[in-house]
């Protein structure tokens, strides 16, 4: 049987502070999506989703996105950047627009989205996305397409994402350092809940918890939107941290025995058995750990002590958020767990019982070609981020520019637009780029093909 024909192909990297992964999927003609390859490596340069080393993050994307890429034997120019930090913040804005009862047309709401701009009010921060939600008729709220319908008046509800301007500056410039164009800049909730929220449960309403590595996102959704959202900066790595300064071991020790051996969940046995602090065949290296016998082997009761600790702390903290968004005083509400942290034993069943919430763990949809490896809660948002790509969201900020009428460029026209284009270029992508190379050849080679394929591209 022949293989399905790919008509488009999406490229996306997930920047997180534990790691950095990649996937190159593609959309094939009966609009299935296929992924055609994925890859992941150790994050470098990344501190609480915020750059700290522009090198080493720029080496980090380039390497993932070069393993996705080999693995799908196809490259990628673009891609969808997910980002988790950066402050971000979420927020509901409506317009409304006078139709006069009469039937509403397809250019009635294009004129609405495109006015809709006015109330995008940023605040000194950066736009990440502003869609269009939901609209209203006459006050009747859920409406998904108002064409054909009559009304007095016409609105909308406008999602908008927030973050700080400089620290999307320093990622988006990472990627275009490792030679690939930034399609856009995705907040890591959406995609998460794009990847792990079924429609019925975002409009019954749902919180979802991204249980990251250093950084935990909760966001709350309702009626269909994601309706507010708060980032604590704490993680699964702080666990880890925890098990280490605990056992006085290495990081990485400390990571392994989180993984294999630690738990959520308490059993009576716990106390009788013993865990080797090191790996098969790495016996007798490394530091004596805390309490250890002389084999260095720890009680596992003591290893699930620290980490139930830290997870009280972190359980404190969501429940705050959840508080200040009010979902709390709604009953029989369900939250829902994804990231890296939510792949621990036992998380569903401690979380549930400190939040007094139905709780379960949300996992990648089932996505043809994925990788065994990457079918994880880790990898959620990677995989919602090529569904959200597919879905082609639309951007009010955007929308409409290019329905505009085409305009004709001759004589001094021509001239003046040119000129205008190479003041630009030279005045915004004119310094070299040290990360990617040591004398700014690579980087301005890099930031020609950009200049002459993004938005500053001349017509051809």
């Amino acid at each position: 049987m022949a293989p399905p024909r790919i008509t488009r192909v999406f490229g996306a990297v997930n920047i997180g502070s534990f790691r950095i992964s990649a996937i190159v999927a593609g959309m094939s003609e009966m609009g299935d999506m296929i992924v055609l390859g994925s890859g992941h490596r150790a994050s470098q340069g990344i501190k609480r989703g915020y750059v700290t080393d522009m090198a080493a993050a720029t080496y980090a994307v380039r390497d993932a996105i070069d393993r996705a890429e080999k693995m799908a034997d196809t490259s990628v120019s673009k891609v969808w950047i997910g980002c988790s930090g950066a402050g971000l913040a979420s927020r509901i804005d409506q317009f409304d627009a006078e139709i006069g009862g009469r039937r509403i047309e397809q250019e009635d709401i294009d004129q609405l989205l495109i006015s809709a701009r006015e109330v995008i009010q940023p605040d000194g921060r950066m736009v990440l996305h502003a869609q269009p939600a939901q609209y209203r008729l006459d006050g009747a709220h859920g409406v998904g397409n108002p064409k054909g319908l009559h009304a007095e008046r016409l609105g909308v509800d406008i999602h908008i994402m927030l973050a700080e301007g400089a620290p999307i500056r320093n990622l988006t410039e990472a990627v275009q350092c490792a030679h690939l164009e930034v399609e856009a800049v995705v907040g890591s909730p959406i995609a998460a809940g794009q990847a792990c929220l079924s429609p019925e449960e975002r409009d019954l309403g749902v919180a979802l918890v991204e249980f990251g590595a250093e950084v935990t996102n909760v966001a709350v959704y309702s009626h269909g939107l994601l309706i507010d959202m708060i980032s604590i900066p704490m993680g699964s790595a702080d666990i880890t941290d925890a098990v280490a300064s605990a056992f006085g071991i290495r990081r990485f020790q400390a990571e392994r025995l989180k993984c294999v051996n630690g738990s959520a969940i308490a059993s009576p046995h716990d106390h009788r058995e013993l865990i080797p602090v090191n790996a098969p065949g790495e016996e007798g290296t490394g530091p004596i750990a805390r309490h250890a016998d002389d084999k260095n082997r720890i009680p596992r009761a003591e290893l699930i002590g620290v980490i139930t600790g830290q997870l009280g702390i972190l359980m404190e903290e969501i429940n705050k958020a959840l508080k200040l968004m009010r979902f709390n005083a709604q009953r029989g509400k369900q939250v829902v767990f994804t990231g890296g942290g939510a792949e621990l034993v036992g998380l569903a069943d401690y979380a549930q019982a400190a939040l007094g919430k139905p709780v379960r763990i949300g996992r990648v949809p089932h996505l043809s070609g994925l990788a065994e490896a990457h079918v994880k809660p880790g990898f959620s948002t990677l995989a919602g981020l090529v569904l959200y790509a597919a879905a082609d969201p639309i951007d009010i900020r955007t929308f409409g520019k290019n329905r505009q009428g085409s305009v004709s460029y001759s004589g001094l026209g021509v001239v003046n637009r040119v000129y205008r284009a190479l003041r630009e270029y030279f005045e915004h992508f004119a310094q070299p780029c040290n990360p990617c190379d040591g004398d700014g050849t690579i980087g301005w080679i890099s930031r020609f093909r950009l200049w002459t394929t993004g938005p500053h591209a001349l017509p051809r």
